[in-house]
């Protein structure tokens, strides 16, 4: 099989867990801002899209070369084998950025690219004019940063943390791939209580439950490049049935989702059904104040609101004072919470064991973590 060079695309911050998913797939890599660099054949590029959980989307990198002129742009793209991607039919369009570089006009430089790849696919197919365009999609990228140009392949489609899951959310949801990441980020195991106290449409328990089970995030949707010619769909049969065979639908779990709105609870459980994971998630209406637990060892993780994202500041404040006094008595727990709020140990009333910088979405914040002493049975 050819080897091709892909790139994992990641959040910032989130590189490192990214990274680690990648070796244990058994595939070497190393970490660049907001990319995580491998090599893997076709078989690469499906198990990664079936089993990266915090990966944002796989990529094919075709080419890198330096360039300053649209001249340059264009014979060096021309130059690239693009027949051993592209069929004659292939629908091709063509996104782009530039950043401090002398290139700058994004709109150009993605005009130039599409026209120097048609020029070479229509000498290459022997086609006269326009390409028909109407087989399968592949989206190419032009990436320039400081005159070094990027030019890859998306192999995802719709970007990783689409699951297949979400029927319904609410007004600020996380996304899968960071709900995962907290989830990888804390100490918990399937054999211990896992707890969302602000579980909004229920993606963290969701994400938990996945990771429990091993079920792989990818197994409930489709794939860009699924409708490849040069990637067999005997591939996708094989990474389809090591997921279902690695799958551990009979292994216990005990996680619980809870939310002030029984809007948000109702609509946490359908997106729980809808995952094949209603009858193993326990969803309740309640207050982060009222949480009691006789339970031992548990772990919970929240992303509750911050102020800036729902509702005002002094009562998000407030509800942190009550929280840390809830969580209090829970000494065997450890317990994060995803916040903006610089003040947040101050109102929980306790610093944290460690803090981590995280980005949800545009926004700064700083994952909270307090790790709880272990007691044995």
């Amino acid at each position: 099989m050819k080897k091709f060079e892909l790139i994992a695309t990641a959040a910032m911050g989130l590189e490192a867990i990214v990274a680690k998913e990648v070796r244990s797939l058994g595939y070497e890599c190393t970490v660049d801002n907001g990319k995580v660099h491998f090599k893997g054949d076709e078989l690469a590029i499906a198990r990664s899209n079936m089993w990266l959980r915090t990966a944002d989307r796989i990529k094919i990198k075709v080419a890198e070369f330096k360039a300053t002129t649209f001249d340059e742009l264009f014979e060096k793209t021309k130059a690239v084998h693009w027949e051993d991607f592209l069929p004659e039919n292939a629908e091709f369009p063509v996104s782009g950025k530039s950043v401090k570089s002398k290139l700058f006009s994004v709109s150009d430089c993605q005009a130039i690219v599409k026209k120097a790849i048609v020029n070479r696919v229509s000498s290459y197919y022997k086609k006269s004019g326009w390409l028909e365009e109407n087989g399968a999609r592949f989206k190419i990228e032009v990436s320039i940063l400081k005159d070094i140009v990027t030019l890859t392949i998306d192999t995802s489609g719709h970007g990783l943390h689409r699951r297949g899951y979400r029927v319904g959310q609410g007004e600020a949801p996380i996304k899968e791939t960071l709900a995962a990441s907290l989830i990888l980020l804390t100490n918990w195991t399937a054999d211990r209580p896992f707890v969302d106290p602000f579980c909004g449409s229920g993606t963290l328990p969701i994400e938990a439950a996945l990771i429990g089970q091993n079920i792989a995030p990818g197994f409930n949707r489709e794939f860009i490049s699924e409708e490849w010619d040069w990637m067999p769909s005997s591939i996708w049969d094989q990474v389809r049935t090591e997921a279902e065979d690695l799958a551990n639908y009979d292994q216990p779990i005990e996680i619980i989702g809870s939310d002030i709105d029984h809007r948000m609870v109702k609509i946490a459980e359908e997106n729980a059904f809808e995952a094949g994971l209603g009858d193993i998630i326990t969803f309740k209406q309640m207050q982060v104040r009222d949480f009691t637990t006789m339970r031992e060892n548990g772990v919970i993780v929240g992303n509750p609101p911050y102020g800036e994202r729902l509702g005002d500041k002094p009562s998000v404040q407030r509800m942190y004072k009550e929280m840390g006094q809830a969580f209090e008595a829970l000494d065997t727990w450890s317990i994060y919470m995803l916040t903006s709020d610089e003040e947040f140990e101050t109102h929980y009333g306790k610093p944290a064991t460690k803090k981590r910088k995280l980005f949800n979405g545009f926004i700064r914040t700083d994952y909270y973590q307090y790790w709880g002493r272990r007691k044995r049975d």
